[in-house]
């Protein structure tokens, strides 16, 4: 049978042999076939060099898992809760839901995913929320180690603490993640690290810029391990992007643009108010801590994000994302200088941050501008773009590299056909089979921009989980997370510079040798 094989094999002898046959046609047809030839081996060379493997040695590292980390939480509201689904942690309630779903739509595999997580061996031993109900709700969570639905036993749960600084005296806690508003992050994390525990704390690193110097000092003082939650450090997307940027697919990069684009109550932090909420379940002293004082306010505890007393607005909350994206990527560091406007134009329901804003940062040293542009009243998709002279990147989810049409190392190709510049010379597009469940207009873009999951071995993966992998690896193995204290520093710093610009109206630059905001 091989042999037979061998024998009705065409060769390039036998094709020349036939197309000698044909006296005329076979001249000419014989140069097309070999320039049809010259052409599959310039496009398998292209291809070939723009292979991007998306290999990241930092998240396959081996390490042992045996011993188990002992969990505390400081704030369990909304994201706090997803911090603790990444962790293997989900109410009851939530997975009857994500049961109800798969039973009526088998393309549901929301509690499939969460099933399939892997086990980061860790135990919740305390929970501080300065609400009632969300601290039984994070309690329930932490109850569910069987990972089943409302019908199932679970265990005691762990212990509620009133204030964060009983859980960080806690002798059972080895380890706190801090979900807290942004004014409470760097108070917190300053805290526990002078008492020994390891930290994951949600962006912003810091509300304040003295408060950005104190977290870098206590976390190297006190050798604790540190992770700022930035997620899409652990999207596959960005792993191919900086590849390509290291193979110098773009060419010279010299203008990034990143947006945020919302167009939704929630997206613009109108958040609902729970009906049961009031001043008998909500310890209003302690959620105003540094914050300056204020009557009681519903409004202001569940939407706190609309007042500078307790937020650091678009520039903190959501460029944030944008900026460390690009950091990991281009390795960009602390801007030269930034300059920001924009205003309350769409919500007038008395917050004091803006709900438009335009922010332009220079890195004269890279030769480079990076352009922040924000909306939250409306979704037109904008994206993130790197753009280099021979070709631009647009990176979410997924990838796409196009070729300028005036690129000069691609140039030969353009003109001899083999790149169309209206084409996607590289697209990446993770996991395309699969059908989202994901219903809100929120949700849907933060699962745009690979804030909810990524894929690894083809398998959707929830970029938290693998945050949260990231940081407790370290603790184990030593070393240090993605998203370390520098990186913290350099996000902190690079969003307080677009604050200030803002609220001062005026440029404000960085002096890299005093290290301070001038």
């Amino acid at each position: 049978m091989d042999e037979n094989k061998n024998n009705n094999k065409i060769t390039r002898r036998d094709i020349i042999k036939g197309l000698a046959t044909v006296p005329v046609a076979g001249a000419f047809a014989w140069s097309w076939f070999s320039k049809r030839g010259h052409e599959n081996v310039l496009k398998k060379a292209l291809q070939e060099e723009i292979q991007l493997s998306g290999n990241n040695p930092v998240l396959d590292r081996e390490v042992p898992d045996d011993k188990r980390i002992r969990l505390g939480i400081i704030g369990t509201g909304g994201r706090g809760r997803s911090i603790l689904k990444g962790a293997g942690f989900l109410q009851p309630e939530i997975i009857d839901t994500y049961l109800e779903g798969a039973a009526k739509n088998n393309t549901d595999t929301r509690y499939r995913e969460f099933q399939e997580q892997d086990d980061l061996n860790v135990v919740v031993n305390g929970v501080c929320d300065i609400y009632d109900i969300n601290a039984k709700r994070g309690i329930s969570a932490c109850a569910n180690i069987k990972k089943e639905g409302s019908d199932s036993q679970q265990t005691e749960g762990p212990k509620r603490y009133k204030t964060y600084k009983e859980l960080l005296a806690a002798n059972d806690i080895d380890a706190v993640i801090i979900a807290t508003p942004d004014h409470w992050h760097g108070t917190m994390t300053i805290e526990a690290a002078r008492s020994g525990k390891h930290v994951y704390c949600e962006k912003p690193m810091t509300w304040t810029v003295p408060e950005t110097y104190e977290v870098v000092k206590a976390v190297r003082d006190n050798g604790i391990v540190f992770q700022l939650g930035h997620q899409l450090r652990q999207t596959e997307a960005y792993f191919r992007a900086k590849e390509a940027i290291s193979k110098n697919i773009l060419g010279k990069v010299s203008l990034v643009e990143v947006t945020t684009n919302r167009n939704d109550p929630t997206g613009a932090w109108v958040y609902p108010i729970d009906k049961e909420a009031g001043r008998h379940n909500i310890d209003w002293e302690q959620f105003i801590g540094p914050a300056p004082a204020h009557p009681f306010s519903l409004e202001r505890f569940f939407r706190w994000r609309c007042w500078w007393d307790y937020s650091t607005g678009l520039s903190g909350d959501l460029f944030t994302h944008e900026y460390d994206a690009m950091n990991q990527i281009l390795d960009l560091g602390i801007p030269y200088s930034a300059m920001s406007s924009g205003g309350i134009y769409f919500y007038k329901d008395g917050r004091t941050v803006p709900d438009v804003l335009q922010q332009s940062f220079e890195f004269p040293d890279k030769d480079l501008t990076l352009l922040y542009s924000a909306s939250l009243s409306s979704n037109l998709n904008r994206g993130r773009r790197i753009m280099g002279h021979d070709a631009y990147m647009e990176v979410g989810g997924n990838l796409k590299i196009f070729v300028d049409s005036g690129s000069t190392k691609y140039r030969s190709k353009i003109d001899n056909g083999l790149i169309d510049p209206s084409l996607p010379l590289y697209s990446f597009t993770p996991g395309m089979k699969q059908v989202d469940a994901i219903t809100s207009a929120t949700e849907q873009y933060f699962a745009g921009r690979g804030l909810m999951y990524t894929y690894r071995g083809g398998k959707r993966v929830d970029t938290t989980h693998l945050h949260l992998k990231d940081w407790l690896d370290c603790i184990r193995g030593g070393g240090e997370p993605s998203c370390n204290v520098e990186r913290g520093f350099e996000e902190a710093i690079t969003a307080h510079m677009g604050t200030i610009s803002y609220l001062e109206n005026r440029k404000v630059y960085w002096d890299q040798e005093k290290q301070l905001i001038v």
